[in-house]
């Protein structure tokens, strides 16, 4: 996803004097930007709307709405959390929540199944299966995820850890991280820092590294095998995880479905010791 804002940093020196006034206001000012017709921005900055128009040809849009539709997905995405809350009420006609919370997931899970390829879902199984050890990793809004991996996945096949990424060191495992081992790293805006060097390290030790994340514009990609990309939008403030976590369970679905010799062993005995231990409540 391209960053208006950036995009207006690096040229701001090629604009004219009243552009250079348009862009600083909106620099200032990119919550009330994003929703603002051209019309009204030319008003609060005094100006004509052509030169809000020209502007934006400048910076490489086809006009002032595919600007403030990048500038939306930007506030969305990569803002600070309470500037992304600030965004979504500007857009939100809070009259039914809870519709607008089920459709907005509704729509994540869309563009999910719409991003992901069959073959890109088969290649990360091929992945999971082969590796002498799996580490799921994850932060924040991407933990449920990398929890609910970690657990279905080392249930399936014994050999998956759970990293979580600014609390465990994950120095003293990944230097021991070879080109058989698998690394399945979850992270959204604002992207982990301690995520990304994990794959980073995991990468440059030759491991493979699968991740689970909102595009190809994420700082993931570049160390990745294999790119899983989730819509994460929310209402609110927050990523959300729903999505991803469809992604995560069809992953273990699949492996416990295509691969039973593998697993069904395995699930048998632990299934024996947890009746041994009463562990599960029967009247």
């Amino acid at each position: 996803m391209e960053n208006p804002l950036l995009k207006l940093k690096n040229n701001i020196s090629q604009l004219t004097e009243t552009q250079r006034r348009v862009a600083d206001y909106i620099l200032k000012n990119p919550v009330d930007v994003a929703f603002l017709t051209v019309d009204q921005l030319a008003l609060t900055v005094k100006t004509s709307t052509t030169t809000i128009m020209r502007l934006t040809f400048s910076l490489g849009y086809s006009g002032y709405t595919e600007f403030q539709k990048g500038l939306q997905e930007l506030l969305r995405n990569n803002a600070a959390p309470q500037i992304r809350l600030e965004t979504n009420l500007k857009d939100l006609d809070d009259s039914n929540l809870w519709m607008r919370c089920a459709e907005n997931q509704f729509n994540n899970i869309q563009s999910t199944v719409e991003m992901i390829s069959t073959e890109s879902l088969n290649t990360a199984l091929e992945m999971i299966i082969s590796a002498d050890r799996i580490f799921c990793t994850s932060v924040r809004s991407g933990l449920p995820v990398a929890q609910h991996l970690s657990f279905g996945l080392n249930r399936l096949l014994g050999n998956c850890e759970l990293i979580v990424s600014d609390l465990s060191d994950w120095v003293d495992k990944g230097i021991t991280l070879t080109s058989k081992d698998l690394v399945i790293a979850t992270s959204f805006p604002r992207y982990a820092r301690r995520t990304v060097e994990f794959a980073i390290a995991a990468k440059n030790n030759g491991a493979q590294v699968i991740s689970i994340t909102d595009s190809y514009s994420s700082p993931l990609v570049e160390y990745s095998n294999l790119v899983l990309p989730c819509s994460s939008t929310s209402i609110a403030f927050h990523n959300s995880p729903v999505a991803s976590m469809l992604v995560a369970d069809y992953l273990i679905s699949a492996i416990a479905i295509n691969y039973p010799e593998k697993t069904k062993d395995r699930l048998d005995k632990i299934n024996s010791i947890l009746t041994q231990i009463n562990y599960h409540y029967t009247d």
